[in-house]
């Protein structure tokens, strides 16, 4: 089912400890809205303190598509986010709902906008097989055998980033053709005008939000959170959903191999880091509107004068 392509999408996006959520939940309290989660964390379940997802009163009150969707040991795609993301997008329509996207994974949100590489399906069998390879030698290792297979893609994929280099190594596997060769075509996703919402507090404040939020997510509880993942005997260091910031950390604190004083300290260094490379994606966006704080009437005008000339 194609949407109407005179209706917008609303991209609501910023760095990690932006505000982002509290901004969505005001923008509902004005307009229909139906609120889609882009956050690659928000997905697992049982993941709730460390990812900063929001409280179960919320999630009832404004619901999150997109939130709780699979277990930290299943793997979820670019592809898989797409497809589900359309979905809402279309339900928001059929129901008279304005759709926004909120969060800041900035690769689901240029899926979206760009499209995707035709890239070959996953397979259970080639996701264990590769899973085992990650296990046995280590992202470094095979980012070595990326570089010898496709240069161009291991010179784009960093060294420790294993979902993407196993992905990459997948791609020729399967198809016997390199990540590099196949990302030349890409499929649109969604036929609707996009408009763009950034909101982007200074980064000396993003940091203080940073630390401050870690520091409760540890009074709440986090490394008891962790510690249940930890005992599920299907998960393990080198899955997506255990790199996520913060869980990482927490998983080595775990295995031994730092105190806990460090840990908290590598989990908000490693936090900020991540907050520094969405903030750079972002500043690179153009024919946005940037705030600094939440201001829901202000995105509102903003929304209507960009509907008005669409129409």
């Amino acid at each position: 089912m194609k949407t109407k392509s005179n209706k917008p999408v609303i991209f609501l996006m910023g760095p990690t400890a932006s505000g982002k959520t509290d901004l969505a939940i005001e923008l509902s309290n004005l307009i229909t809205t139906r609120l889609i989660s882009v956050d690659s964390a928000l997905i697992y379940k049982g993941m709730d303190i460390g990812t900063a997802k929001p409280n179960k009163k919320i999630l009832n009150e404004y619901p999150h598509h997109l939130v709780d969707i699979c277990s930290p040991e299943q793997p979820y795609s670019a592809h898989d986010f797409t497809y589900d993301a359309k979905l809402q997008i279309e339900k928001a329509f059929e129901n008279n709902q304005t759709p926004i996207l909120v969060g800041g994974t900035s690769f689901y949100f240029n899926a979206l906008e760009y499209g995707l590489s035709a890239l070959p399906e996953s397979t259970s069998e080639s996701r264990e097989k590769f899973s085992k390879l990650l296990q046995r030698n280590g992202s470094t290792k095979l980012h070595g055998m990326l570089k010898d297979i496709d240069p161009s893609a291991a010179n784009r994929i960093h060294p420790n980033d294993s979902q993407r280099i196993t992905r990459a190594l997948e791609v020729f596997d399967i198809s016997g053709k390199t990540l590099s060769e196949l990302q030349g075509s890409k499929k649109s996703i969604i036929n609707n005008p996009i408009i763009k919402i950034i909101i982007m507090p200074d980064r000396g404040l993003l940091h203080k939000r940073i630390e401050k939020r870690f520091l409760t997510m540890m009074d709440d509880g986090f490394i008891n959170e962790v510690e249940g993942l930890f005992k599920n005997p299907k998960l393990n260091e080198n899955l997506p959903s255990i790199r996520c910031v913060g869980y990482r950390q927490a998983w080595e604190y775990l295995k031994g191999k730092t105190d806990k004083e460090t840990m908290i300290e590598r989990a908000i260094i490693a936090t900020r880091q991540l907050c520094k490379r969405q903030s750079t994606w972002l500043n690179s966006e153009v024919g946005a509107l940037i705030i600094k704080e939440s201001n829901a009437q202000k995105v509102l005008n903003y929304i209507e004068e960009a509907k008005d000339k669409l129409r």
